[in-house]
């Protein structure tokens, strides 16, 4: 090869190399090559994360065509209570053709509740009732709602989970104590409290002789419901009440009642029932009651005592006579019957 030549090859090819050099020149412009393409990978990746975060940004800055949304927290589709339908209220911000869906927990569509609505600006309601589309119940869980707006081309689920419950809560009695009670007679037994025990957090009701008297404030699984034998502030009258309790849950869900045995309600007794007595002569009836004091009315004469043994005179006139003892409008009788000497 001509000096001139290989001045020209050099300069259009670079410096001439051997065969033995050729492979390694090959190898290295395969690695330059490499090295092009990981930094032109790696600039397209950039340039689409910046892409995606700006799409992001975007959308983060339009606001929500949804406010103050108020869905119920649980429904019980078999409770037969207000709690078998979930509310579903929002605001809508601008007029919109909208579907109104529940969604599972996996974001699969479980019922349709409004179907391309046109609804205008302001408040959207609906109910859902636990069930999907074909009216069958479904299975406990979290759903949540999700409107679907034709106009803006865009879906928002609803971040208000509605849980469902369909278990059935048990009760179990504890204790009831004591077993009588005097309404309103000082700061012991004037109120009977009945101990229990539930599955799972849920109200206790007390039925006495079958009317719901006491439900619980809270939902402990452990408490306590007090009845005082009051109802509507008057005091009931004397005698045996038979009572059940049940237990609800937050959706609505109610045990079977319970059996919880009898209390008996009194304010004041006499002992013995009837007496016969001669004119003139002392006699004594035992008289018990919660109060601090009682009031006595026998053969036109008054008074008042505490609790304990009662000495009276009979009067000198033979004949049948009533002694009352009273203790707060609640009174006790004795028959006594009075002989001629």
């Amino acid at each position: 090869m001509s000096h001139g030549y290989r001045k020209y090859y050099r300069r259009a090819h670079g410096p001439e190399t051997s065969p033995a050099e050729r492979p390694k020149r090959a190898s290295t412009i395969a690695a330059v090559a490499a090295r092009i393409a990981s930094t032109l990978l790696v600039v397209g990746l950039l340039a689409g994360t910046a892409a995606a975060f700006a799409v992001t940004e975007r959308l983060k800055l339009v606001r929500s065509p949804i406010a103050a949304p108020r869905v119920e927290r649980v429904v019980g589709p078999l409770c037969d209570c207000p709690r078998e339908r979930a509310d579903i209220v929002f605001l809508l911000r601008e007029a919109d053709r909208i579907t109104v869906s529940v969604v599972d927990a996996g974001g699969a569509h479980v019922r349709t509740l409004l179907d391309g609505v046109a609804a205008g600006e302001g408040d959207v309601e609906t109910a859902w009732d636990g069930r999907d589309d074909e009216g069958e119940v479904v299975a406990e869980g979290l759903y949540r709602p999700e409107v679907h707006f034709e106009q803006q081309r865009r879906t928002i689920t609803l971040p208000n989970p509605i849980r469902v419950d369909t278990t059935q809560p048990e009760i179990r009695v504890v204790d009831v104590r004591p077993r009588r009670i005097s309404p309103q007679l000082g700061d012991v037994n004037n109120r009977v409290g009945v101990h229990y025990e539930v599955s799972e957090p849920a109200n206790a009701i007390l039925f006495v002789d079958g009317e719901q008297r006491v439900r619980s404030r809270f939902r402990p699984l452990e408490g306590k419901v007090d009845w005082f034998g009051i109802h509507d502030g008057v005091r009931l009258p004397a005698g045996e009440y038979r009572f059940h309790v049940q237990a609800v849950d937050a959706a609505g869900n109610r045990s079977e009642r319970i059996d919880a045995g009898s209390v008996e309600v009194w304010y004041v007794r006499a002992e013995p029932r009837e007496i016969r007595v001669r004119a003139g002569a002392r006699f004594g009836v035992a008289v018990e009651t919660d109060a601090a004091r009682f009031d006595w009315r026998f053969a036109g004469g008054r008074g008042a005592a505490e609790p304990g043994r009662l000495v009276l005179r009979a009067p000198r006139r033979p004949g049948r006579y009533v002694l009352f003892v009273d203790v707060g409008g609640r009174a006790a009788r004795v028959e006594v019957t009075v002989l001629g000497r």
